[in-house]
């Protein structure tokens, strides 16, 4: 990933993904021929159909089926629960899913007028509630939770310095999960941040003024472009085309919460899908993902499933790495099922969530398979 107007900012989705997705063909060493759809999570396109231009720009034969879907923040994980949902149904064999974020690139958004001779008016966002008191920025949301919950700015600069040192800590083993494109070989943000250095970062809502809980900007995900993509296969599939699966998919879940608190929704969504896997403990997984948009909202998230800060995003979150809205679910996998690997033996379990603008959460759960 890159920051908006970084490395990735002449790219659009489908130049950004195709890359990524012509490498996950040949790490798996599949031909094209083989792929029946693809599904992608796509935020901020504006429409159209970002699957499709990303299948044809990567050379996907045109009987390639492709699906674009936008539940904002959710879009990359939810794109893949569709994709395994494909796979359960008989609809397809093999589906390449994931997340495409060209944020740099994102078209300048207008309402069309409603009489002639007015001007459109631009928004920087959509409605996400149809109740605007349900539907507030994102990041008051964040703060009046902080506020609420009595996370301090300490706390959530302490959380954020941890996630950049773990992801800088990392970068090795992080390379191997990365394509390089325009010459990017590993992620462009995460820095090294001293606990100084954290404190004369400004607040993020200095209109408010400073309080004990106001978050600083260290506390919050910086926009990014990213792509994220993960190969499924039914088990004839990888039989057939003699793949050599990583992980087993065991169950998913994609909810609805309290739009006031979106960021709330990764929790519900965890919870869901850990009892649809027959967990019952966040403690059973020996690996957790959480797209961490705001300090806060991974501190809450560690202390409704009974976790400390350190059993999440062991090579730091979306705080060190940046948020490309629609990739950031399907990173959150990818990481995920690259730690699993690593670091795991057979049978070891992992979760990915995420929570989107709305109040909606997703996430996953996976078992690392044997290898053969």
């Amino acid at each position: 990933m890159a920051p908006v107007g970084g490395a990735f900012r002449a790219l659009h989705a489908h130049e950004l993904g195709s890359p990524v997705l012509r490498a996950l063909l040949q790490r798996a060493a599949l031909s094209t021929e083989a792929v029946d759809a693809v599904v992608i999570g796509n935020a901020l396109g504006a429409g159209g159909n970002p699957a499709r231009m990303l299948a044809l720009a990567a050379g996907l034969p045109d009987r390639c089926a492709a699906l674009s879907i936008d539940t904002q923040c959710c879009s990359g994980l939810d794109a893949i629960a569709m994709a395994a949902g494909m796979l359960a149904s008989g609809q397809a064999s093999v589906v390449i899913a994931g997340g495409v974020e060209a944020w740099s690139r994102a078209p300048i958004r207008q309402i069309r007028p409603q009489h002639a001779g007015d001007a459109p008016v631009a928004y920087e966002r959509p409605a996400f509630a149809p109740d605007p008191a349900r539907d507030p920025d994102l990041l008051e949301s964040a703060a009046d939770y902080a506020a609420q919950q009595g996370w301090t700015r300490l706390q959530q600069d302490s959380y954020a310095v941890a996630s950049h040192r773990r992801a800088l800590e990392n970068q090795v083993f992080l390379g191997a999960e990365i394509v390089s494109i325009m010459g990017q070989q590993h992620d462009a943000y995460p820095r090294i941040l001293t606990p100084q250095r954290a404190a004369r970062m400004p607040l993020a809502l200095p209109q408010r003024g400073s309080t004990d809980c106001a978050p600083s900007t260290l506390a919050i995900s910086t926009r990014a472009d990213g792509a994220a993509l993960v190969l499924l296969a039914t088990a004839q599939a990888c039989s057939e085309l003699g793949l050599m699966p990583r992980a087993a998919w065991l169950a998913s879940a994609s909810v609805g919460a309290d739009p006031v608190t979106p960021l709330l929704a990764a929790q519900v969504a965890a919870h869901t899908a850990m009892q649809r896997a027959g967990l019952h403990r966040a403690t059973d997984l020996q690996a957790i993902e959480l797209h961490d948009a705001f300090a806060v909202q991974g501190l809450g998230f560690c202390q409704a499933l009974g976790l400390q800060p350190c059993d999440i995003n062991r090579s730091g979150g979306g705080l060190a790495r940046g948020h490309p809205i629609g990739a950031s679910g399907a990173i959150a996998l990818v990481r995920l099922l690259a730690d699993l690997q690593r670091d795991e033996a057979p049978g070891a379990r992992g979760l990915a969530a995420v929570a989107g603008a709305g109040g909606i959460g997703s996430a996953v759960i996976v078992e690392r398979m044997e290898s053969r």
